[in-house]
C-alpha cells in the first residue's frame, strides 16, 4: 500500500502499540498532524500547553504503566521546549520515544527558520537518534527505536523527520511489534561467588533501585528478601517496590533516608545493590559509603558497575532474571540477630513525628493523604520538599504508583507527569503534590488537564519559598536567605477557577479531611492551596558529601 511519510509514521506507532501521543503542532509537523486528524479514532493526541509539557506527560504515561511513552513536536523552539523533559526521562531510565519535525532536507545547515540541529543538541540526553533523510527508512526506525528504548537499560529515543519526507511517498510494509533483544548473559562463575558470599554475610543488606521496578521484579526480590530473611533499603528511584509495610523493609538510604537504613550501610557486612546505581544522593561520601562491608552489584547497565562505588562482585543482567536464579540455588537462612538489631533501633529512633498544633505539618498531610485517597491512588510529586515527605512518609504499598523526577530532579515535572499518569489510568486517583515554586514553572498544563477533562487532584505545599534551596541556606549557609523568598501573590484558589477547575484550601490540620474528600469527589481537576511553615525542614539529612555517620535527625 502506498502511503506518504506521516500516514506511514502514524500508522507504525499505531503497529507498535501506541495509544496515546502527548504533542504540539507545528510548520514543520502539520503533515504529521493531517496524518493524526485520520487515524483518530484509533491513536489519542493529547494537546498539551508547552512541548516541556507533553515531554513530561509522555514520561508519566511510561512511568506509571511500564509502557513506552510518545511525544511530538515541531522544529525549533517546539524541539528545544523537549530537552528537558529527554533529559529528565534519561536520568531515571524511563522509556519515551521523542519525534520531533524539522526543516526539509534541502534547507538542512542552512539556518533556516526554526531550525535546529536537535539530534546534535540531544545526544548526550538519550540513548540513541535518529535523522530519517529517506521515507522508505521511515517504519524501520520507529521500531528500532521503540526496541533501543525498551531494551536493556530503558530510556528515551528521539526521531528527527525532515518535512520532505513526511510529504514524500512509498509502499508501505506492515513490521510487526517490537520485541525486546536477548537479555545479557550472566556470568556463571561470577553468580556462584556472588551466592558464596551471600551464604557466609552475617549482616546482609539489599539495596534496591528503580531497576527492580523496571524489570519488573518486585516479587522475586520479596520473595527473597524473605526467603535468606535479608533487610531492604532503597533508593527514591526505588520507592515503591516494597510495600511499605514489609517487615524487612527500613525506608529510603541516603540523603534523606531513614536513620535505620542509614545505620545498615553502616553496620552491615554485605551490601547487594540490584538496579541501583549508587548516586551522590545515596552514597554520598563515596569512600565512606558500605566501607565495612562487601558490595555485590547486580545492573543492566555494565558501565555503572564500581562508576561510583567500588563493587566486590558485579554481575550484569537483568534483575528478574538474576533473582529467579538466586531463588532457585539459595537455602533458606535467617538472620535473626541482625534484623532484630535493625527492628530495635527503628523503633527507638524512626522519622521525625508530626508536630502538634493547629498549623498544617506536611508530615501529617502525607499520612492523613494515603488514608484519604487509598493505596489504588497514584502520587505525582514535583521536586523539592514535598517531594521528599511524601517519600519519607506516604504509605505505598502498589509498583509504579509513585512518579517523581529523582534523577535530574525537574522542577515543573509534575503537571505534565500528572496529565500522562492519569491519561494512561483514568480508573486510578491521581494527586499532584507540588511546591508553589514547582507549580510556577508549568502551570499552564493546569488548562490541558481541564481541557482533557482530567479530574487531577493538584496539592500545593504553599510556604512563599523554595523551601529545600532555603532549608540549605538555613543549615549550611548560616541563614543567608538569597532569592529563595517567592512571597508571590498568586490566589491559588482563584487561578484554579480561571482556569475551568476547582479551588480550595487548607488553612489548618483540621481542614486536611474535609478538603481532601471534597477535591477527591471532584470531576474536574481541584486545586488545593495548603498552608504550611517556610521554616519546616525535612529531616533526617546528612549532608552534601557526608557519610551516614553524619546524619542530622533534627527535631
Amino acid at each position: 500500500m502506498k502511503m506518504n511519510g506521516s500516514q506511514i509514521l502514524i500508522q507504525s506507532l499505531i503497529d507498535q502499540g501506541v495509544d496515546t501521543i502527548f504533542g504540539y503542532p507545528g510548520g514543520s509537523v502539520l503533515n504529521i498532524y493531517d496524518a493524526l486528524y485520520e487515524k483518530s479514532d484509533e491513536i489519542r493526541h493529547v494537546l498539551t500547553s508547552h512541548e516541556q509539557g507533553a515531554a513530561h506527560a509522555a514520561d508519566g504515561y511510561a512511568r506509571s504503566t511500564g509502557k513506552t511513552g510518545v511525544c511530538l513536536a515541531t522544529s525549533g523552539p517546539g524541539a528545544t521546549n523537549l530537552v528537558t523533559g529527554i533529559a529528565t526521562a534519561y536520568m531515571d531510565s524511563v522509556p519515551v520515544v521523542a519525534i520531533t519535525g524539522n526543516v526539509s532536507n534541502d534547507l538542512l545547515g542552512r539556518d533556516s527558520f526554526q531550525e535546529v540541529n536537535i539530534a546534535g543538541i540531544t545526544m548526550p540526553i538519550t540513548k540513541h537518534n535518529f535523522i530519517v533523510q529517506r521515507v522508505e527508512d521511515l517504519a524501520a526506525t520507529v521500531r528500532k527505536a521503540f526496541i533501543i528504548a525498551n531494551s536493556g537499560r530503558k530510556g528515551p529515543v528521539l526521531i528527527d523527520i525532515p518535512k520532505d519526507v513526511t510529504a514524500a511517498v512509498t509502499e508501505y510494509v506492515r513490521l510487526p511489534k517490537f520485541r525486546i533483544r536477548k537479555l545479557p548473559k550472566v556470568d556463571e562463575t561470577e553468580f556462584a561467588n556472588a551466592m558464596e558470599v551471600i551464604k557466609e554475610a552475617k549482616r546482609p543488606l539489599i539495596y534496591a533501585g528503580g531497576g527492580i521496578i523496571s524489570a519488573n521484579a518486585m516479587r522475586e526480590m520479596m520473595r527473597f528478601s524473605k526467603q535468606m530473611d535479608i533487610p531492604i533499603c532503597t533508593s527514591i528511584m526505588g520507592r515503591t517496590a516494597v510495600p511499605y509495610d514489609y517487615d524487612l523493609y527500613l525506608g529510603l538510604v541516603g540523603m534523606h533516608g531513614t536513620p535505620v537504613a542509614n545505620y545498615a550501610t553502616l553496620n552491615a557486612d554485605l551490601i547487594i545493590a540490584i538496579g541501583a546505581r549508587f548516586s551522590d544522593r545515596v552514597a554520598g561520601n563515596r569512600e565512606e559509603f558500605g566501607k565495612n562491608a562487601k558490595i555485590i552489584h547486580f545492573d543492566i547497565d555494565a558501565s555503572e558497575i564500581s562508576k561510583n562505588v567500588h563493587s566486590d562482585i558485579s554481575i550484569v543482567g537483568d534483575a528478574r532474571y538474576i533473582l529467579k536464579h538466586m531463588l532457585e540455588v539459595m537455602p533458606t537462612t535467617k538472620h535473626t540477630e541482625w534484623t532484630k538489631t535493625l527492628k530495635d533501633f527503628r523503633t527507638k529512633l524512626g522519622l521525625p513525628k508530626p508536630k502538634a498544633g493547629d498549623m498544617v505539618d506536611p508530615r501529617d498531610l502525607a499520612l492523613t493523604l494515603h488514608q484519604i485517597v487509598g493505596e489504588y491512588a497514584i502520587i505525582v510529586t514535583d521536586v523539592g520538599q514535598h517531594q521528599m515527605i511524601m517519600a519519607q512518609y506516604y504509605q505505598f504499598t502498589r509498583p509504579r504508583s509513585f512518579v517523581s523526577s529523582c534523577g535530574l530532579g525537574t522542577m515543573g515535572f509534575g503537571m505534565g507527569a500528572a496529565i500522562g499518569a492519569k491519561i494512561a489510568n483514568p480508573k486510578r486517583p491521581v494527586v499532584l503534590v507540588t511546591g508553589d515554586g514547582s507549580f510556577h514553572m508549568n502551570m499552564n498544563e493546569l488548562a490541558t488537564a481541564v481541557s482533557e477533562k482530567l479530574p487531577i487532584v493538584v496539592l500545593i505545599f504553599n510556604n512563599h519559598v523554595l523551601g529545600m534551596v532555603r532549608q540549605w541556606q538555613t543549615l549550611f549557609y548560616e541563614h543567608r536567605y538569597s532569592n529563595t523568598t517567592i512571597d508571590r501573590a498568586t490566589d491559588y484558589v482563584k487561578l484554579a477557577e480561571a482556569f475551568g477547575g476547582k479551588g480550595l484550601r487548607i488553612r489548618t490540620r483540621h481542614d486536611i479531611v474535609s478538603v481532601m474528600q471534597e477535591a477527591m469527589n471532584s470531576d474536574v481537576p481541584c486545586i488545593v492551596d495548603c498552608w504550611i511553615d517556610k521554616d519546616d525542614c525535612v529531616y533526617p539529612i546528612i549532608p552534601p558529601g557526608k557519610s551516614a555517620k553524619d546524619i542530622i535527625i533534627g527535631n
